[in-house]
């Protein structure tokens, strides 16, 4: 796969207006990636599939994600523009993506954040990410960071553990009814509303995720439910993402995560990976990311969720003895 070609599938993948043309994108990367991805190419052998009788979506084989640990998952010759990692905790292996064109990742980022609040210019941008700001790779920063770029605000900014710094700035945009993004892992939101009562009920907080080795798992609910309190907030927003991925699902305050057009999700069976399930049945998340087209679109992750008939899913939980992911596995 060249760069010359990941041009022309970039330009498709933001241009999808219809199930037909992911359908046919999809297909056309898996015919790309089943030869060109050594590890997928591998793995696809070593299930005896045979690549030409794969003329449907849901009969394409999803990669385990657990390969972004232990082998380099990449489809094209040239160099990696950019190596982002998982924010994995004491003791555990890191994901290593290795990311070939950083603009297709840009534009997936820009566009996703755009379908779901608009131009970014409109939004000063806060994150209290600080588990993230600690490492190196992080594709989370470097979204945040973007979006800030893109707004131009002088107040934007990121937060370690300066906890009062953060409450003057959010009680001066909020004096100044100013329109406020402010982006948090939950562990570090939930240490801030702790510590400080901010009434900013047109704040839009969207946690990125959960606890991290930090305390028990909570449940959504509980960690919304207190940001709400503490914050004056009516609903608490929430991204999906990971290092493994290109392209971002938002949940706007319900637990219903929205992908963009050029993203899906497919629930599959818990015993028989091969098996997809209905819409409102429970089982393992599969994930279509075409703008995964340098590594591989096609990724089974170890989160647990319900597809809903208007394509929409919820994440319930991770499957068990999974390693704890720190984008947004909040169990439910």
């Amino acid at each position: 796969m060249s760069n010359s070609y990941l041009q022309s599938i970039k330009e498709r993948i933001f241009l999808i207006k219809s199930e037909e043309e992911f359908d046919d994108l999809a297909l056309e990367i898996f015919d790309y990636q089943s030869v060109h991805c050594p590890i997928y190419s591998q793995y696809i052998d070593l299930l005896g599939i045979d690549r030409q009788s794969i003329d449907d979506i849901e009969k394409i084989p999803f990669l385990p994600i657990e390969f972004f640990k232990s082998t380099k998952v990449y489809s094209v010759a040239e160099d990696p523009q950019k190596i982002f990692t998982s924010s994995a905790t004491s003791g555990m292996v890191p994901s290593k993506h290795y990311v070939a064109d950083l603009s297709i990742y840009e534009e997936s980022l820009l566009k996703s954040f755009t379908l779901e609040y608009g131009d970014p210019s409109q939004y000063t941008f806060l994150a209290l990410l600080p588990s993230y700001l600690e490492r190196e790779g992080s594709s989370l920063i470097y979204m945040v960071d973007r979006l800030m770029e893109l707004s131009g605000k002088s107040a934007n900014g990121f937060y370690l553990y300066n906890h009062s710094e953060l409450f003057e700035t959010l009680g001066r945009l909020r004096d100044k009814d100013e329109q406020s993004v402010l982006f948090g892992v939950s562990f570090a939101l939930l240490d801030f509303a702790n510590e400080f009562t901010c009434h900013f009920p047109s704040l839009i907080i969207i946690e990125t995720g959960g606890m991290k080795g930090r305390g028990r798992e909570l449940p959504r609910e509980v960690i919304h439910q207190r940001l709400q309190n503490s914050f004056g907030v009516e609903k608490v927003h929430s991204e999906y993402g990971m290092a493994e991925l290109l392209s971002q699902a938002y949940s706007h305050g319900n637990g219903l995560f929205n992908t963009p057009p050029w993203m899906k999700i497919l629930i599959r069976d818990f015993n028989n990976p091969f098996k997809l399930l209905q819409p409102e049945e429970v089982g393992g998340i599969n994930v279509i990311d075409l703008a995964n087209a340098g590594s591989c679109s096609f990724i089974e992750t170890q989160d647990i969720g319900i597809k809903t008939a208007e394509n929409l899913f919820k994440i319930t939980g991770r499957i068990k003895n999974s390693e704890m992911r720190g984008c947004n596995l909040l169990l439910e």
